[in-house]
C-alpha cells in the first residue's frame, strides 16, 4: 500500500509556508499563454524593426539613385535630355501614398525595374558611329542663328533721297568762295501776286520803312545779308528766319464754283525765337495764311510789320 505523503507534518508545514509567502507548487500553478504572448510580441516588434530598416535602406538607395540619375541627366546632350523628359512626362507617375502602401518587397522590385529601364535607355541612346565608308556626304550646314532684320536692311541698296543733290541745288556761292545752303524751296503753286502788297514797318509809333512785297513770289527774311530779301538785324532773329510766300489756291464762290486765287502766306523756318502774327506764335514749317491788317513780329524784335495792299481801306 502506497504511503500518503500529503498527510505528513513536513509536507503540511511546507504547504502552510507556501500559502503565507504567496508561492504555489508546480502542481497548483495555473496554465497560461503569457510566455507565448511575450514571444509573439517580441517577434512582431523585431519584424517591424526589420521592415523599418529595410524601408530606410530602400529610401537611401533610391535617393542615391536619383542623385546619380540627375548627374547623368545633366551630362547628356540637350536633344536626348528633351526626349527623355518628354517620355517621363508622358509616363504616369505614382504618388507617394501608393508607394507607402506597397511592401518592402514591392519597393525592391520597383527599384530594380527602374534601374533596368535606365540602363536600357542609356544603351539605346548611345548609338554606334557609322563607318567612314557609309557616312553620308558632308553637307554645308546652315547657320542656326537667323540674320537680324537690321543686317538685311543694311545689305539692301538704299535709293532714298540723301539730300546731297538738294543741298547742291540750294547752295548759293558767295564772292569770297564760300557757299550758303538755303533752307527753303518754293512750292509748285507759287505765283506772283496780282495785288500790290506792302509791309509798313513801325518802331514804336513811328514808321521807319515801307517794303513792297508784290514784285516776286517769295521773300526770305533773316539776318544773313547774302541770301535774305528782307534784312533783320536784331540778334534774336535767325539767319534764315521766315518766308513770305504768295500761293495760288482754289476757293469756292457764293455760287459753289471753284476758282483760283492768289494769297499771301508766311512760314517759319524753325527759328530760335519763333514768328508771331497778331501777338501769337505760329507753328514752324507750316504755311500760315496772312490777311490785310495783320501785324507780324520776328523773334524778340520790337519792330512791327503791318501787311496791307492797294485795295485795303
Amino acid at each position: 500500500m502506497p504511503r500518503d505523503t500529503s498527510a505528513s507534518p513536513r509536507r503540511r508545514s511546507r504547504a502552510r509556508e507556501d500559502d503565507r509567502s504567496g508561492r504555489r507548487g508546480k502542481k497548483d500553478y495555473p496554465r497560461t499563454d503569457r510566455t507565448h504572448d511575450n514571444y509573439e510580441r517580441d517577434l512582431d516588434r523585431r519584424r517591424d524593426k526589420d521592415d523599418d530598416d529595410r524601408r530606410a535602406r530602400h529610401d537611401d538607395y533610391r535617393r542615391r539613385e536619383d542623385h546619380r540619375d540627375r548627374d547623368r541627366h545633366s551630362r547628356r546632350p540637350n536633344r536626348e535630355r528633351d526626349r527623355e523628359g518628354q517620355d517621363n512626362h508622358d509616363r504616369p507617375s505614382r504618388s507617394n501614398r501608393e508607394r507607402d502602401r506597397e511592401g518592402p518587397d514591392d519597393h525592391d522590385r520597383s527599384s530594380r525595374r527602374r534601374s533596368r529601364e535606365l540602363v536600357v535607355s542609356s544603351r539605346r541612346s548611345a548609338s554606334p558611329k557609322r563607318p567612314s565608308s557609309i557616312q553620308p556626304s558632308a553637307r554645308p550646314r546652315s547657320s542656326s542663328r537667323s540674320k537680324s532684320p537690321s543686317s538685311k536692311d543694311k545689305a539692301k541698296p538704299n535709293f532714298a533721297n540723301s539730300g546731297l543733290l538738294a543741298a547742291e541745288t540750294n547752295a548759293v556761292k558767295l564772292t569770297d568762295g564760300t557757299s550758303t545752303i538755303l533752307k527753303y524751296n518754293e512750292p509748285p503753286e507759287a505765283r506772283k501776286p496780282t495785288l500790290g502788297w506792302r509791309l509798313y514797318v513801325f518802331k514804336g509809333s513811328e514808321q521807319v520803312e515801307l517794303l513792297h512785297i508784290h514784285r516776286q513770289s517769295a521773300y526770305l527774311i533773316g539776318r544773313d545779308r547774302a541770301v535774305t530779301d528782307i534784312l533783320i538785324e536784331h540778334p534774336s532773329c535767325s539767319k534764315q528766319h521766315a518766308v513770305i510766300q504768295h500761293r495760288q489756291v482754289t476757293e469756292k464762290d457764293e455760287f459753289g464754283a471753284s476758282k483760283p486765287k492768289n494769297k499771301p502766306f508766311i512760314i517759319d523756318l524753325e527759328s530760335t525765337n519763333s514768328t508771331h502774327v497778331n501777338d501769337e506764335a505760329i507753328p514752324t514749317s507750316r504755311f500760315y495764311e496772312l490777311k490785310a491788317g495783320d501785324v507780324i513780329k520776328f523773334g524778340l524784335s520790337n519792330r512791327e510789320y503791318v501787311l496791307l495792299h492797294d485795295d485795303a481801306t
